[in-house]
């Protein structure tokens, strides 16, 4: 009977585990994908790009930031610096 327990919180414990991975893999390339677009668009196309309404994949993870604080922090810990050099460099940002 404890075996059985024992094999048993060993698998979810190995779900949760693959759960959270695979949450940070999609932080990850969701970060890089942000970075991405400032490197590569010129000012013109950012100052353009923030006139626009945001696409169902962007509120979504947008909501899903504002949900989940351990996956903002680690996000903005990854976009910080390369966006907001972007954005003074094209006068977004005092």
């Amino acid at each position: 009977m404890k075996r059985s327990i024992t094999v048993g919180l060993s698998a979810a414990g190995l779900i949760v585990a693959g759960t959270v991975a695979a949450q940070g893999m999609l932080l990850d390339f969701a970060a890089e994908q942000v970075i991405k677009k400032y490197e590569a668009a010129s000012c013109e196309q950012l100052w353009a790009q923030k006139s626009q309404p945001k696409t169902m994949k962007e509120k979504e993870a947008i909501e899903f930031l504002r949900n989940d604080a351990q996956a903002r922090v680690a996000f903005i810990d990854k976009i910080a610096a390369p966006v907001a050099n972007k954005m003074f460099e094209c006068g977004m940002i005092p």
